[in-house]
């Protein structure tokens, strides 16, 4: 494995600026990472993924093994080759999957019915290290069981359990030498779990650590402490990675806590059916009050999209069925999350992270809750 090395360049009050180092290069943090589930972010090609400021893209295991298949994209060179996309990647292990489909599951792994014919497929720790391996990412994720919020406390503690053994299983499994693996934390809303999963996952000495399970069904005030109790007891020389968090509320308070990294499928969901992030909130552009707007989509947005395009424009192109509307929107919702972030990323450095945060949550408090990937 290839540990990535956080350095921390700033710090106010717990949040903090860095940089990490994989093995093909470096990103600076807090990041946020646009979903390519399928191996392409919805409407998004590489050449946008560049321009909009993307350093690590996601891809998902499940889907990419069903289709084209992990081999096929080890024969390409890997994720990153295989989209034409230069920047850095990640995979994740399925776990969200045993979330969002309700597979079998016991103690040795999962057993997934394909979304695409219907077949069963087999799917342990050491087959998700094995299949990641093949799709080459610069980061993979451990298997690990994510129970949905709320969840009774045994189902959350077998989760926990289930995820601890698989996480040392996928570490014995691991052999790729220029890939780091990311250990993940679990344990729902309760403090002490979330406190006992973070200190047996950093004994196992992973690459990085995201934190699952959050996101899920919880309220914003239910996750920020479980993800505290979390962050405390994860190493400071590792990245931290809350895993399926996108609203600018939820980045800014996990950011404050300590937490370097995200992805979430917000962004691109909101942006298919002409939901726009704005510095002001979010903005339905297929509303009629913006028939003869000239105004962009975010007057402080400097995207591609809010260079050139109107909000009348955009709305015309919805109500006609033109998918172009589509992917406008999408662009300007990642490159804006993009910007938030790095806006943050200033702002500890500059030493104003809390008032910035302040200008977030009187926006973005009670605006929307999160959405997981």
């Amino acid at each position: 494995m290839f540990p990535v090395e956080f350095t921390e360049i700033a710090r106010d009050g717990g949040a903090r600026a860095g940089i990490a180092a994989t093995h093909r290069g470096t990103y600076s943090t807090p990041c946020f990472m646009p979903v390519g589930t399928r191996g392409a972010i919805k409407y998004l090609s590489a050449s946008d993924y560049e321009q909009i400021g993307a350093q690590i893209v996601l891809g998902n295991t499940y889907h990419l093994m069903l289709r084209p298949g992990a081999e096929t994209v080890a024969h390409f060179g890997g994720l990153g080759a295989f989209a034409g996309w230069g920047g850095l990647t990640l995979t994740d292990s399925g776990g969200f999957q045993v979330f969002s489909l309700d597979p079998d599951v016991d103690d040795d792994g999962v057993t997934f019915k394909s979304t695409y014919d219907g077949s069963k497929h087999r799917f342990t720790p050491e087959s998700a290290v094995h299949t990641q391996q093949l799709l080459g990412a610069d980061i993979q994720m451990v298997l690990d069981v994510c129970p949905p919020l709320p969840s009774p406390p045994h189902v959350v503690r077998l989760a926990l359990e289930r995820t601890s053994a698989w996480a040392e299983r996928a570490k014995v499994s691991h052999t790729r030498e220029d890939q780091s693996l990311f250990g993940i934390v679990q344990g729902g809303i309760d403090e002490n779990m979330r406190t006992e999963s973070a200190q047996r996952t950093a004994a196992l000495n992973f690459d990085g650590y995201g934190i699952g399970g959050l996101s899920v069904g919880e309220t914003r005030d239910e996750m920020i402490p479980a993800l505290a109790a979390a962050v405390a007891h994860l190493p400071a020389n590792r990245p931290r990675y809350l895993m399926g968090v996108g609203d600018p509320a939820s980045l800014v308070e996990a950011v404050n806590l300590g937490v370097d990294q995200f992805d979430c499928v917000l962004q691109t969901r909101l942006g298919r059916h002409g939901t726009a992030l704005t510095s002001q909130g979010r903005v339905n552009l297929k509303r009629a009050e913006f028939v003869l707007s000239d105004e962009p989509i975010d007057a402080q947005c400097s995207c591609m999209v809010c260079r050139r395009h109107s909000r009348g424009y955009i709305r015309h192109l919805f109500q006609v069925g033109e998918p172009t509307a589509s992917r406008l929107v999408s662009i300007h919702n990642v490159a804006w999350t993009i910007e938030l972030m790095n806006q943050m990323r200033r702002a500890i450095v500059d030493g104003s992270f809390a008032s910035l945060r302040e200008e977030i949550l009187a926006v973005w408090g009670n605006a929307m809750g999160s959405a997981a990937s």
